[in-house]
């Protein structure tokens, strides 16, 4: 892989409660989920420190929030704790996640690869 981009943004994901009177992943989270849990990225899937990748269920959930802050989006404008935090229910309503970006200070993506193709 050669990434060329330095993206704007980079994504913490951590696991912050269960929907249901649960203290244990076990029979409830298939992907094993944690409170504490942490997930790491900038534009790829997101990663725990084991190497173990987020729930795919919730990151076709997280991923248009992403976006949205990619774009210059707000997102108290769709519920969100702050301009760049956001809590998350998984698709099988078992887990909370806290999404917050944290800009990088690079330009847009879209911007350079239009500038780029003139």
């Amino acid at each position: 892989m050669k990434k060329w981009y330095d993206e704007e943004y980079e994504w913490e994901i951590e696991v912050i409660g269960f929907n249901k009177d649960n203290e244990e992943t076990e029979m409830f989270c298939r992907n094993g989920e944690e409170i504490g849990d942490k997930y790491t990225c900038t534009y790829g899937c997101p990663v725990n420190s084991q190497g173990q990748g987020i729930c795919s269920k919730v990151m076709m959930m997280m991923y248009p929030i992403m976006e949205a802050v990619r774009s210059g989006g707000d997102l108290e404008n769709i519920g969100g704790d702050s301009k760049y935090s956001k809590v998350v229910m998984c698709p099988d309503g078992c887990i909370l996640f806290r999404l917050t970006a944290k800009p990088l200070g690079n330009r847009n993506f879209w911007k350079v690869w239009n500038e780029n193709r003139e």
